[in-house]
């Protein structure tokens, strides 16, 4: 993880740059978005991505899944959402040991609460350090439904189960295809 992440952190940072500038420049608000989700063992961390919704999107809803045709999506933030840049901040969580490069994507304390209760061993998935992407990320689309938080999981112990570099090395290598729109899930 952290030789890799060492090796991306120039490109990130010019990446980093370029899409701040785009959000100030087509959205009002700030550059980075900051949430707490819920990491290996069930501990709590602050989560940085880059903000790809209006400012305070959830005020009316509380916390809801993000639809594919999200209004709440700004121009800027659903390309960066379909690029997937807009997890590259999360490397720098990669460097502190609260998230690997590939593991199951962390969520939500209130969202993994409610999921405990409605899926059996949901909680598998804290057993390992989250990941910027996973395996789930790479083989299913954005979660829209309970089904798809099923499926995702399925996904997420098969990673658990056959935990090694070179998965991981596959999950990274698969997630730069999903980045550039040539295969994989969206």
């Amino acid at each position: 993880d952290v030789v890799i992440t060492l090796l991306l952190l120039p490109i990130a940072a010019v990446i980093v740059g370029i899409c701040a500038i785009l959000i100030k420049l087509f959205s009002p608000g700030p550059v980075f978005y900051h949430q707490t989700r819920v990491g290996k063992d069930g501990q709590h961390f602050t989560f940085t991505k880059l903000r790809t919704m209006i400012p305070d999107a959830e005020r009316d809803t509380g916390p809801v899944w993000a639809t594919e045709d999200d209004p709440r999506i700004t121009r800027i933030g659903n390309i960066l959402r379909k690029t997937r840049l807009d997890e590259v901040p999360q490397l720098w969580q990669v460097l502190t040991g609260e998230m690997s490069l590939a593991g199951p994507r962390p969520e939500r304390p209130e969202i993994v609460e409610r999921l405990r209760k409605e899926i059996p061993l949901y909680e598998m998935r804290q057993i390992v350090r989250p990941g910027i992407t996973g395996w789930a990320q790479v083989n299913h689309k954005y979660d829209a439904s309970t089904e798809d938080v099923i499926e995702k999981l399925r996904y997420d112990l098969y990673y658990i189960r056959n935990l090694s570099l070179g998965l991981d090395l596959q999950i990274v290598l698969r997630t730069f295809g999903v980045m550039l729109g040539k295969k994989g899930a969206h």
